[in-house]
């Protein structure tokens, strides 16, 4: 039961930054179109609402059993992937090596938050 608990903060991470993705960058595929960018804002916000139910309980939910900063780097981690599948399924736009070999680097600050010295 306990490793079940432990796994929610995460698939809700993940739920929050979808939305949170598309609040962000979702116009941009649409950005010649002629809606007003304070529509476009409105919009956003409304989105990014529901971002905020699912990651303030993860955030809470996952501070019972990881610091501030190791939650930080797991959202920033799961950004980038969920960003990454975002801009290469939804925008349409190419994956590059230098996209990778960054993330990478990110795996690596998650690595090193976890890692006891």
């Amino acid at each position: 039961m306990y490793s079940i608990i432990k796994f929610w903060p995460f698939l809700l991470l993940v739920v929050s930054n979808v939305f949170m993705t598309f609040a962000w960058y979702g116009n941009l595929k649409f950005k010649n179109s002629s809606v007003s960018l304070p529509l476009i804002i409105l919009i956003s916000w409304g989105i990014a609402f529901f971002e905020y139910c699912f990651m303030i309980p993860a955030n809470r939910l996952a501070s019972k059993n990881f610091d501030t900063a190791q939650l930080k780097i797991i959202q920033e981690a799961i950004t980038l992937v969920v960003f990454g599948v975002f801009s290469v399924l939804y925008l349409k736009e190419s994956f590059k090596l230098n996209y990778i070999l960054s993330f990478i680097c990110i795996l690596g600050a998650v690595f090193f938050a976890f890692k006891k010295f």
